[in-house]
């Protein structure tokens, strides 16, 4: 028996070129490398999900390091003392309050120097 793909290969095609939507050249109006185009950009952004989340700890950790400086302390001093003191916060809080909060983080760094 012989089937058909008419209505199946059309609702596919047009998926894959409604997501290739906006791409220059014909990867946005040709299937097959429209297809193809996809296809890479998921594998980009399933891969660019884990640099950002990986970026965004560097810039934490950055801020973190430079209001530690500027109060008279490295970070690894810091975070250790931290950790000595029972204060488990996370970086993205701890370099929130760094950039917003100076007097509170000069208390925490005072924490962490008489725990160490």
């Amino acid at each position: 028996m012989r089937v058909k793909t008419g209505i199946v290969r059309r609702r596919r095609h047009k998926r894959v070129l409604k997501a290739a939507k906006g791409f220059r050249g014909a990867s946005g109006d040709v299937f097959k490398q429209a297809n193809q185009a996809v296809n890479k950009a998921a594998v980009y952004s399933t891969r660019d999900r884990l640099v950002r989340k990986r970026k965004m700890r560097q810039l934490w950790i950055i801020r973190i390091n430079a209001a530690a400086r500027i109060n008279g302390i490295t970070y690894s001093v810091l975070m250790n003392g931290l950790k000595k003191a029972g204060i488990t916060l996370d970086r993205k809080v701890l370099s929130d309050i760094a950039l917003n909060n100076a007097c509170e983080f000069a208390k925490l760094v005072e924490v962490a120097r008489k725990a160490n």
